[in-house]
């Protein structure tokens, strides 16, 4: 990882919209339309289908604000920041440079097709970094860019 790959911060939160109407009334963020859809996920309990509601800002910095998922781990943060954003060329590296650096992996999404596209780690201070493929950069700066309307016209 390095520092110029962080490119958004993951907020968890209990009310998706008035979030957002927050951050846009008190900091003129835009937002992308919704990603929303169930994601097969492994976790340390096995595997599991959960239902993930993602927003992020046209803005940068970039903000993802996250609807919370009960009795997983995208439940709201203590500090307010869930996880911070990294893209990477191999998520599977990725993990394993966190790992021998003392986090642990806590969820990696699971491909049909290929290597995880993105995988959760934490560490001790509580914070959560999320390592997400490189290969789908170009559709997710798209999205970001025209806010969201490239992957609903497919």
């Amino acid at each position: 990882m390095r520092a110029e790959d962080l490119f958004h911060t993951g907020i968890v939160v209990d009310d998706v919209e008035s979030t957002l109407r927050w951050f846009t009334d008190t900091a003129g963020y835009q937002w992308c339309r919704e990603l929303a859809g169930e994601h097969e996920v492994q976790t340390a309990h096995g595997r599991q289908v959960v239902p993930l509601r993602v927003v992020p800002s046209m803005n940068e910095p970039r903000l993802e604000i996250v609807q919370a998922v009960p009795d997983t781990l995208w439940v709201p943060a203590d500090a307010g920041v869930h996880h911070i954003g990294y893209w990477v060329d191999d998520v599977g590296e990725g993990v394993a440079r966190l790992v021998a650096n003392g986090l642990h992996v806590e969820v990696t999404a699971l491909s049909a097709v290929g290597p995880p596209l993105w995988a959760y780690c934490k560490g001790s201070s509580g914070l959560r970094i999320e390592l997400v493929s490189r290969s789908v950069e170009p559709a997710m700066r798209e999205w970001f860019a025209d806010g969201g309307s490239f992957f609903y016209a497919r």
